[in-house]
C-alpha cells in the first residue's frame, strides 16, 4: 500500500471545500461568491496537476 501524500491530500480538501462554496453562495444568491469560488476552484485544480505533472516529469510518480 502506498503512502499518503499531504500536499494532494490537503489540495483535493481545498478543490472540494471550493466546491462546496459554489453550492453555499448560489444558495444565498452572490454571484460575486459564485465567481470567486469558481476562480480558487480552477487554480487549486491547476496547482495539482502541474504539481502531478513536475512529479511525473521527475520520476517521482
Amino acid at each position: 500500500m502506498k503512502q499518503i501524500q499531504p500536499i494532494p491530500l490537503l489540495l483535493a480538501i481545498f478543490a472540494v471545500i471550493a466546491i462546496m462554496a459554489v453550492g453555499i453562495f448560489i444558495a444565498e444568491q452572490s454571484i460575486i461568491g459564485v465567481i470567486l469560488s469558481v476562480v480558487a476552484l480552477f487554480v487549486i485544480v491547476g496547482i495539482g496537476f502541474a504539481r502531478k505533472k513536475r512529479m511525473r516529469e521527475k520520476g517521482m510518480l
